[in-house]
């Protein structure tokens, strides 16, 4: 494939880059490392902006982007696609009026717009919809599933780009653009935007599911790498060159199948990116049953995903000082606690003596700090989420077990909902509380029911990983 980025393109540190020795030692990325630069190369970095210009500064540009410690800000005209050369799919069943919704906010100016009817019951709503629409309509007779409706769907694009967007969506405006712009890159094979919920939100699931959908990937860019803070993006909506995707998605797969195809786009690679500025609307389950049993429909993707791709989707990943820290943490005892304090410390001195920075000491410990932060997050969603089963039988068995599961559910949950202390949706307390949990019992009764139906641990198994990667210097030469 071709990686050579245009000239005119700018890109920006992330906001989470640790930039120390004057920009010639970078850490951050997905997943996290250390990136060394020479003082030359530095220099074109400063402000923590680069554009491209030479063989030099793309050659830079390039390394941060695939590193992911950097994100494309702005990109030549001429080298982004129009809409022109976008075709979008829609996979429906049975959900007439959204189709009808989804297509009256297409943007002009598409390079055609195909509506794939999986097996609908009301076949004549369906087809005037996307008559009114002029839309191309393709039908299955009986439901194949919506990796199979989209793949028919793509079969038939003959532009260059091809938009995947569910029929209980709404594209916001101005969707499009940003997620155009991400295909300057000629080596990027799909764009995701950020999906939030449609208005109005009614009730406190709604209000809940506003702030803490699985589908919303936050509010920052991101490569899309497995074991990263976005490993995936759902084809709710995406953006992917038809190039890049072949015959699409595995029409085996009736869940995870978007997970599947960022796997092995990023197998083969093909970088992947997640540009919220581009936002499309979801009709998200809002019924309490609804709603629960899609959570735990959610987690039984984990199973097969686990088998096509062995170690890609672990319930946690730790090195050796995370994991101890963690069991030390689940003992639930002050002594074990100030011996997890003492295991990070440690770390932090041994990462500190491996640094080649001019003062290792405060960047190991900032290093570990964050790690240990994440390593309590990852603990809790063990005992709330991942395997609660097992948290279950413990609390039968042991008081102090009791004691600890319960702190760590009411810990987290208040911790998750004053995260989300600036956004105006957010449910109360307790509403989110028994939300929160009760999305844990149900993607985690899905991932272990999905281990046991495909028999396999895979997907109940930590993977382990190294203290941070490292690369040679990025000489400018």
């Amino acid at each position: 494939m071709d990686q050579v980025l245009p000239d005119g393109m700018r890109v920006a540190l992330d906001r989470q880059a640790l930039v120390v020795d004057g920009g010639t030692v970078l850490f951050g990325g997905a997943p996290p490392r250390m990136l060394r630069l020479t003082a030359a190369a530095a220099a074109l970095l400063d402000g923590g902006e680069l554009e491209v210009g030479d063989p030099t500064s793309a050659t830079l540009a390039r390394r941060l982007l695939d590193a992911g410690i950097a994100h494309p800000v702005a990109q030549p005209a001429s080298a982004v696609p129009a809409a022109s050369e976008v075709t979008v799919v829609v996979p429906v069943k049975d959900r007439v009026d959204g189709l009808a919704r989804l297509l009256s906010a297409l943007p002009a100016g598409l390079g055609g717009t195909v509506v794939v009817d999986d097996g609908s019951a009301d076949a004549a709503g369906i087809r005037a919809v996307a008559e009114r629409a002029g839309a191309t309509l393709l039908r299955h007779e009986r439901a194949r599933g919506p990796a199979a409706a989209r793949n028919a769907g793509l079969a038939t694009a003959r532009t260059r780009l091809v938009a995947f967007l569910d029929s209980d969506v709404v594209p916001q405006p101005g969707w499009l653009e940003p997620l155009l712009a991400r295909f300057a890159d000629p080596a990027v094979a799909l764009a995701a935007p950020r999906i939030v919920a449609l208005a109005p939100l009614d009730g406190w699931l709604s209000r809940y599911e506003a702030v803490r959908s699985s589908l919303d990937q936050g509010a920052e860019p991101a490569l899309v790498v497995p074991k990263s803070r976005v490993a995936y993006v759902p084809s709710a909506a995406m953006l992917v060159r038809r190039d890049a995707v072949g015959a699409g998605f595995d029409e085996r797969m009736h869940v995870a199948e978007d997970v599947d195809l960022v796997l092995r786009l990023h197998e083969t690679g093909w970088r992947m990116r997640y540009e919220p500025a581009a936002r499309v609307a979801h009709d998200h389950r809002t019924t309490l049953r609804a709603w629960w049993l899609r959570k735990a429909y959610y987690g039984t993707g984990a199973a097969p995903l686990s088998l096509r791709h062995p170690g890609s989707v672990p319930p946690m990943v730790l090195n050796t000082w995370s994991a101890a820290v963690a069991v030390l943490l689940l003992r639930g005892r002050p002594l074990a606690a100030l011996a997890a304090l003492a295991v990070a410390a440690g770390a932090a001195e041994r990462l500190a003596r491996l640094l080649p920075v001019q003062e290792p000491r405060p960047v190991a410990a900032r290093l570990i700090g964050l790690g240990a932060l994440g390593t309590v997050a990852q603990t809790a969603d063990a005992v709330t989420r991942h395997y609660w089963p097992v948290s279950l039988v413990a609390c039968l068995v042991s008081r102090r077990a009791r004691r600890t599961v319960a702190v760590i559910a009411l810990a987290e949950g208040v911790l998750d909902w004053w995260r989300r202390r600036g956004n105006p949706d957010r449910p109360g307390l307790p509403a989110y509380l028994l939300a929160r949990r009760l999305d844990d019992l149900a993607y985690g009764g899905g991932l272990w029911w999905g281990a046991i139906r495909h028999r396999t641990l895979g997907p109940l198994r930590p993977v382990g990983t190294g203290e941070g990667g490292r690369e040679r210097p990025a000489a400018a030469r």
